[in-house]
């Protein structure tokens, strides 16, 4: 009965569960682009990037793309040129982009050559859009850069804007998903700043501020200027080495602080005794400490990882890695668990494939991963995929510390190895088998689990209902089978509820008081059992054993 209703249970919820998905991705999700003509797209579900093939080179001839984008119900969409240059032509036979709205009619367009400053930004009635761009024969044109969003993010920008453009100390504004593969320069990193000449959204990117995928707010302050911006690898994008400008870009970020780590567990270690390990730390900058731990497996491990341990539960943001010269990992994938026991693999915000980390790019070791969206747990399994030597790394985990909880509802904590430095090699121990699930570890109560929580509600009173009725049924048949090998047979024909008449002589009496030696007179078999029955009459149980004999033995189980 319970693997029934098991089975029953995780079908609802399955069947709840593809409702739901498919209810989300045919009421906000973006429905695409098709064409020979298309460039760089990424079509979010609340901003997004496209552009014309080739941008911003001069896009091919008789060529043809049709983007369809579509935000959530309620919403209303907000369009954004940041570069327009389809060359000029009567009719605009050489070239051409429309707009037009969910019903077909014309929004813009067709429109060719150059567009004015009321062109460029384009606020729309309708949640949905269809962008169709047809190229002629032609010589010259760079083609179009479009950004949109909903109409939540008035402040949205191109992704070629720059933070020169800007002469305020403090700006503040929405940068849409895409920028990442525009074109543009970036100076500096996150740590120091960024030259001012560089475009801010991609910039955001490459700080960890802002998620490429999602788009986002971003905060930025200018100051004073550096003499010299470092060149770092960070998010998928490398940053060049700059000079002197007239400001600094420094995004802020309220949860990017460097989280105490305060234990170690791993595939293998490095020999400590050996020569080789004495050179490699004696040579090296590396030292581990509570913001950050070195671990170098064995060389003979095919399958190495790390498991770190923080302080307390947190909210994970990031993790920054760096590599040796000689020894250093290439890319990466992370697990996350609150307890240690279900591990969780980290996927992108909009992929259902676990998400591969860059740890080492063109001569750059120390590489910043940011995660969007954030991760609440307490432990991270970092699993090297690809490394050069041996698989090495020192690690630094970004974020902040969660709320602690109360005693009562605070889960106990899991027991995890003291951070240790120079360690022997042990045993190597497989790691726990991961799960696949969602991106957070911390979950959080959706929209479709009240439906889910009703249903279960519904099968377990039923459950209950029948066994109630079950209960009463089986007490009923007991009564009547009790009642049936109880009652004289003979002598007395009928029972009456209100009294039994049957002669005198007929009837058995047995003294009020008696030794417990004394032998108890044999009553006529057929006045109170069928002869079949009579051997179980005699017994008390199975086994021969009577109740308090077994209430005996059933004290002594115990509990594991």
């Amino acid at each position: 009965m319970l693997v029934k209703c098991e089975n029953i249970r995780d079908a609802v919820k399955s069947l709840i569960a593809g409702f739901w998905i498919t209810f989300s991705v045919c009421s906000v999700g973006v429905h695409g682009q098709e064409g020979n003509g298309c460039g760089h797209s990424l079509l979010g579900t609340e901003s997004g990037t496209l552009a014309s093939q080739n941008y911003p080179g001069t896009y091919p001839s008789n060529t043809w793309c049709e983007w369809r984008l579509r935000v959530p119900e309620g919403r209303t969409l907000r369009l954004l040129f940041g570069d327009f240059d389809i060359e000029s032509s009567p009719d605009c036979r050489n070239g051409s982009l429309v707009i037009t709205d969910k019903s077909g009619e014309l929004t813009l367009g067709p429109v060719c050559g150059k567009l004015d400053a009321s062109q460029k930004n384009v606020t729309l009635k309708s949640n949905e859009v269809t962008i169709t761009f047809k190229s002629g024969p032609h010589r010259s044109g760079r083609g179009f850069l479009l950004s949109y969003a909903t109409d939540q993010y008035p402040d949205l920008i191109s992704c070629l804007k720059r933070g020169s453009h800007s002469s305020t100390h403090l700006l503040s504004v929405y940068c849409p998903a895409g920028c990442k593969d525009v074109t543009g320069d970036v100076w500096g990193n996150s740590e120091k700043g960024y030259r001012d000449t560089s475009v801010l959204c991609k910039t955001a990117v490459h700080a960890g501020a802002a998620s490429d995928t999602l788009g986002g707010r971003v905060t930025v302050n200018r100051g004073r200027s550096l003499t010299l911006y470092e060149s770092t690898f960070s998010n998928g994008i490398l940053s060049k080495t700059g000079s002197l400008s007239e400001k600094k870009l420094l995004f802020s970020q309220e949860c990017n602080n460097i989280l105490s780590v305060s234990g170690l567990n791993a595939s293998s270690f490095w020999d400590k005794n050996s020569r080789e390990h004495t050179l490699f730390w004696s040579s090296s900058n590396m030292v581990s400490s509570h913001e950050s731990l070195h671990w170098a497996a064995d060389g003979n491990d095919p399958n190495p990882w790390v498991e770190l341990g923080l302080s307390d539960r947190s909210t994970i943001t990031g993790i920054i890695t760096t590599g040796s010269n000689g020894y250093y990992i290439e890319s990466f994938s992370l697990f996350f668990s609150k307890d240690r026991k279900t591990w969780k693999l980290y996927k992108g915000a909009l992929s259902k494939e676990k998400k591969v980390f860059q740890a080492y790019t063109d001569g750059h070791h120390t590489v910043l991963n940011s995660f969007f969206p954030p991760v609440v747990a307490r432990f991270f399994r970092l699993q090297p995929l690809s490394w050069q030597g041996r698989a090495s790394v020192q690690v630094q985990v970004l974020g902040c510390p969660v709320d602690k909880a109360t005693p009562r509802s605070r889960p106990p904590t899991a027991e995890f190895p003291p951070i240790k430095v120079n360690m022997g090699t042990p045993r190597p121990t497989l790691p726990p088998t991961p799960t696949e699930g969602p991106v957070l570890v911390e979950t959080r109560l959706s929209s479709s689990q009240p439906v889910i929580v009703a249903v279960g509600v519904v099968l377990g009173l039923i459950m209950c209902g029948s066994c109630l009725m079950a209960g009463v049924w089986w007490k009923r048949r007991k009564k009547d089978s009790q009642l049936k090998y109880s009652l004289p047979t003979t002598g007395c024909q009928s029972f009456q509820a209100k009294s039994l008449s049957c002669p005198q002589s007929e009837l058995i009496s047995y003294p009020l008081e008696r030794n417990v030696h004394d032998a108890l007179p044999s009553p006529p078999l057929n006045d109170y059992a069928d002869p079949a029955l009579r051997p179980g009459l005699r017994g008390y149980g199975v086994g021969g054993l009577d109740p308090y004999s077994r209430a005996q033995g059933a004290s002594e189980l115990k509990l594991f």
